[in-house]
């Protein structure tokens, strides 16, 4: 890799039926083994699903919603000052919180055992939109290790 200039993020195509990029990294993420018209399939069927569950009209707007709620904040990087190594919280950039609740919520889906990915992605995406499940509680063990190190935050870099 050339250190000259960093590398231009590509554009990601918006997806088709809903026209939002947002969506295409989801359906990204999904993805396993290049099969994108399967992953496609899943995540329509599970937004559809998941809509008419909580009573959306707008599966689009269920799923943002549902992703808003399990957005982490806050972080802790490990930073090595003298001999000791301490936990430094700090602030997640917009588009890391995103690409983290996506892989938190796919990861817990999988984990779902004796259901279809489409099942597993609906009752991952219910739970994170009523603020409950495995999801939201990997973001509440994140927000609860930044609060404890607190008093490490002045050696943010």
């Amino acid at each position: 890799m050339s250190r000259r200039h960093r590398a231009e993020k590509r554009e990601i195509q918006p997806d088709p039926l809903y026209g939002s990029v947002l969506l295409a990294k989801f359906i990204n993420k999904v993805m396993e083994q290049g099969k994108k018209s399967c992953a496609r399939r899943i995540v329509y069927g599970a937004l559809d699903e998941f809509a008419k569950r909580v009573k959306f009209e707008s599966p689009l707007e269920a799923f943002e919603e549902a992703l808003e709620n399990a957005k982490p904040s806050l972080e802790v990087k490990s930073r090595r000052i003298g001999g000791a190594t301490y936990q430094v919280p700090i602030e997640i950039l917009p588009h890391r919180r995103t690409s983290m609740a996506m892989g938190w919520i796919i990861e817990n889906a999988r984990k779902k055992p004796g259901r279809s990915m489409k099942d597993a992605l609906v009752a991952e995406l219910t739970d994170c939109f009523n603020k409950q499940g495995s999801t939201i509680k990997k973001k509440d063990d994140t927000h609860r290790m930044a609060e404890a190190n607190k008093a490490f935050a002045h050696y943010k870099w």
